[in-house]
């Protein structure tokens, strides 16, 4: 199963790599496949490589059901 999760850029770097933060966790993440990416912007994110820009609203609605459904787990 492949999942892709909704983080928001934190930096960007001359080389399109970007700090992404996961709800307070952050990876480098490549940025090569998003055009004009901005600090401050969501991206959904697979396998270290960010494949869209999705609006704030879409991204915050998608952790907040991803965090109930880990509460909601024996995890």
């Amino acid at each position: 199963m492949c999942v892709a999760v909704p983080g928001k850029i934190v930096s960007i770097d001359e080389f399109d790599m970007a700090v992404v933060d996961f709800g307070g966790t952050t990876r480098e993440v490549s940025l090569a496949m998003v055009e004009d990416p901005a600090t401050g912007e969501y991206v959904i994110v697979h396998a270290g490589f960010a494949l869209h820009k999705v609006n704030s609203e879409e991204a915050l609605e998608t952790i907040e059901l991803m965090r109930q459904a880990l509460d909601d787990s024996n995890f």
